[in-house]
């Protein structure tokens, strides 16, 4: 039996799908490496998959097609999903909304579908902070009412749910949606703050600080969230009749994986600037439209269930990213 993986070239996905090959587990990832972001960085993450071992299986495809998809997969034996897929993005959506239907809609439905088919043992799937909209109630906790995103991307994130509650309703299938906040570290995206300011001071060009740089986020490391991942993916929700996280009375919980401990922007500034060993340019503009002034997550829930509690401050995890960079940049 081996656990599928979707997004396995993409920057959680890569972290998760190496830390259950490192548990001994068979994977198989699936991605479309698409220009989203340079290619080039997801087929560095599969390479460096692939050399730990053979219990990894990869292949290119857009889950969104779904007959590419069950082709692929025939007669392959699938016991849980890691559902980590998606259009991301809270800017691009607003230029390239269809995107986010395909991928984020007809692409989470085609892997509901898999699920009942194959009749997996547990669903685990990304969701994210960004379906608490634009709230001034800080933390956001999971009894909040999510109604009313401010970008289509949040849309797409809580129509997942809504679609996964269905199916857990419908066909009892366990289900786990988790609602990531600002995840950061090595192998990140290009397209999230961090990277784009560590590689504008390294390369002396300014950078942009939106909404006058008056904005705090929950930053949570990579090694916190797959920890999180894996130690959820074995625990699936009991089809029990008894609530869950997020209200569910079907086998479907939802957690919150952020730090809780947000950060102000200026102070993330300030660590990137003494890890690159330079002072930042900076462009204060205001807010871009489908973004919030501060995120900050109350995790209690996946405390409690899944002894989440990460473990690494901003202090040490930009530095961490940093020194990666540099690496990887050959800086």
């Amino acid at each position: 039996m081996a656990i599928l993986v979707t997004g396995a070239a993409g920057f959680i996905g890569y972290h998760v799908a190496s830390r259950l090959l490192t548990e001994g587990e068979s994977v198989i990832g699936i991605d479309e490496l698409n220009a989203y972001y340079d290619p080039q960085l997801k087929r560095d993450r599969l390479a460096a998959l692939r050399e730990l071992g053979e219990d990894f299986i990869f292949h290119q495809l857009d889950f969104a097609d779904e007959e590419s998809l069950e082709s692929a997969l025939a007669g392959t034996d699938i016991d849980r999903i890691v559902h980590l897929g998606a259009q991301a993005g809270v800017r691009y959506s607003i230029d390239n909304p269809r995107a986010y239907v395909r991928a984020n809609l007809a692409g989470h439905l085609n892997i509901l579908e898999l699920a009942r088919t194959r009749k997996v043992g547990h669903l685990v799937y990304a969701s994210s902070s960004s379906v608490y909209g634009a709230r001034a109630k800080q933390p956001s906790s999971l009894g909040d009412r999510v109604d009313h995103p401010i970008s289509l991307y949040a849309a797409t994130k809580k129509a997942d749910e809504l679609m996964s509650e269905t199916y857990a309703h419908l066909y009892r299938i366990p289900q786990t949606g988790l609602r990531f906040f600002t995840v950061y570290g090595p192998w990140g995206r290009p397209d999230m703050a961090i990277w784009k300011f560590t590689s504008a001071i390294l390369e002396g060009r300014p950078i942009d600080l939106y909404n006058h740089g008056d904005m705090s986020r929950d930053f949570t490391f990579i090694d916190d969230v797959a920890d999180a991942v894996t130690a959820i993916l074995a625990r699936p929700p009991a089809d029990d009749a008894e609530e869950k996280p997020g209200g569910s009375i079907a086998p479907h919980a939802i957690y919150n994986l952020g730090n809780n401990r947000p950060e102000r922007l200026s102070h993330l500034i300030d660590l990137i600037e003494s890890a690159c060993g330079r002072e930042a340019e900076k462009i204060l503009l205001p807010m871009q439209p489908g973004d919030v002034p501060a995120t900050y997550a109350n995790i209690d829930a996946a405390a409690r269930d899944h002894d989440y509690r990460p473990a690494t401050p901003l202090a040490e995890g930009i530095p961490e990213f940093v020194n990666w960079y540099r690496s990887y940049k050959h800086l």
